[in-house]
């Protein structure tokens, strides 16, 4: 019996030394990004923003010109997608767009709600796969492409950008603009994201959706803006996103369509593939107007750990291990390291098991009294650990105080441990995803149910 606590004891010496060497290389890699961020925000506020008034939508909207038009495929989006059109094109009643809702031949209930909506408003278009569903998004989007390139015809005029939203989206009246602006000077437009979280639906969902809010906060004022300021190509959300039309065009010419079907997370490759191809992308982060009020996309995230563990798993599978395989280690020092980031997910996840079980077996075994030694270099180094843990959850907390308000960072900073256990079980479950990809088995959209808000969100 001794001798098997001993080995025991031993085990978990190297484990915690394995977790701890991993998550120190892990905060290392999340505090470059940090000072980075810091560095450029400083530099902006005493040089730039001292000369220059920071830009607005409303005064790029003052120099758009030319038609937009709107993507967003439906598969089984019967629920959300009147209300999603309605409140979209109610926003933008004034705006040179047209909204494309592409769906399925075997999805009626979709159909009939679009239908509702495109029978009192002309510019909502919609389109029918000529393939059931469900297929993948990007096979979805490409049909929108064709119908868009027929109506260019009958109109005579052409779209001057492609903006992407989903089915349960909450726009903002100053997108439009802004696309039909910077596209002709960008080939590909980010907007934030910002995650509603849920106000009525009890507790524990509450914690669930806004473990989301938490993510987007900060790597949508934070890690895309120190992606561009690096040169390294600016991943599409999928949503919020404007690209230009004639780079769409390039990419059908070269590669046969502009969304790539063979894969789940087209929006994330298509950022990249921009860059590769010697396109500019560009995250735009800026108030509607001289007043404030952040121009970005919002939307309900899964609310329950099911879901939200089945969506990051698609989202894994496609950008840590398709993405690798797919898109390689192409550009410079700044685009591997972006895309080292994207794709340590799966490695991470690890990390964080054997920092859990680690913890738990040290926890055990020293109410034994047979904890294993640790010398002073491997103290300091959990040490250092616990000082980049500190500094992780305090920026956590400080960007989503900037959006939310400092009840909400508060929160974040338990919800931490909720992401954890989901980005560890959304590893396991992409893993086996990507294996049977790997063995063949045919793409499919693997979608989550949405929600769209009882009442608007205020802009």
């Amino acid at each position: 019996m001794d001798g098997a606590v001993w080995a025991l004891a031993q085990a978990t010496h190297e484990l915690a030394l394995f977790a701890a060497v991993g998550l120190a290389i892990g905060g290392l890699d999340d505090l470059l990004v940090d000072l980075i961020w810091v560095a450029r925000t400083a530099w902006r506020r005493v040089t730039i923003y001292r000369r220059f008034a920071p830009a607005t939508a409303e005064g790029l909207a003052a120099r758009a010109s030319g038609p937009v038009a709107v993507f967003v495929p439906a598969w089984r989006e019967a629920l959300v997608i009147g209300q999603m059109a309605t409140a979209a094109l109610q926003r933008w009643a004034d705006e040179d767009v047209r909204l494309y809702v592409g769906c399925y031949p075997n999805d009626p209930e979709t159909i009939s709600a679009i239908e509702t909506v495109a029978a009192n408003d002309p510019r909502l278009r919609l389109v029918v796969n000529p393939r059931p569903g469900p297929t993948t998004k990007a096979d979805n989007l490409n049909a929108m492409w064709l119908a868009m390139l027929d109506d260019e015809i009958a109109m005579g005029r052409r779209f001057v950008a492609v903006a992407l939203h989903d089915a349960e989206d909450v726009v903002h009246s100053a997108e439009i603009g802004i696309y039909a602006t910077l596209c002709r000077r960008f080939d590909l437009v980010q907007l934030p994201v910002v995650a509603l979280i849920e106000r009525d639906r009890g507790m524990w969902r509450r914690f669930v959706s806004a473990h989301y809010a938490d993510e987007f906060a900060e790597s949508h004022a934070k890690g895309l803006v120190v992606r561009e300021a690096l040169g390294a190509g600016v991943p599409s959300a999928g949503v919020g996103c404007g690209l230009s039309r004639d780079l769409l065009q390039r990419i059908a010419n070269r590669f046969g369509a502009p969304f790539d079907p063979g894969t789940v997370t087209e929006d994330y490759e298509l950022g990249l593939r921009v860059r590769e191809i010697g396109g500019r992308g560009i995250f735009v982060r800026l108030p509607a107007s001289r007043q404030g009020g952040l121009v970005a996309v919002r939307a309900h995230f899964p609310n329950t750990v099911e879901a939200a563990v089945r969506q990051k798993a698609r989202w894994q599978a496609g950008i840590a291990l398709s993405g690798w395989t797919r898109l390689g280690w192409r550009g410079g020092l700044a685009e591997h390291w972006m895309r080292f980031r994207d794709r340590r997910a799966i490695l991470l996840a690890l990390v964080l098991l054997c920092a859990y079980f680690s913890a738990g077996l040290l926890l055990a075994l020293e109410a034994v009294g047979r904890a294993p030694k640790f010398s002073d270099a491997e103290l300091a180094l959990f040490g250092l650990c616990t000082a980049l843990m500190l500094w992780r959850l305090g920026m956590r907390a400080l960007f989503v105080g900037r959006i939310y308000g400092w009840a909400e960072a508060l929160a974040s900073l338990p919800r931490v441990l909720l992401a954890n256990f989901i980005a560890m079980a959304s590893a396991w479950r992409a893993l086996i995803a990507y294996l049977r990809i790997a063995r063949g088995a045919p793409l499919t959209w693997d979608k989550t149910e949405h929600d769209f808000p009882r009442t608007m969100p205020a802009e």
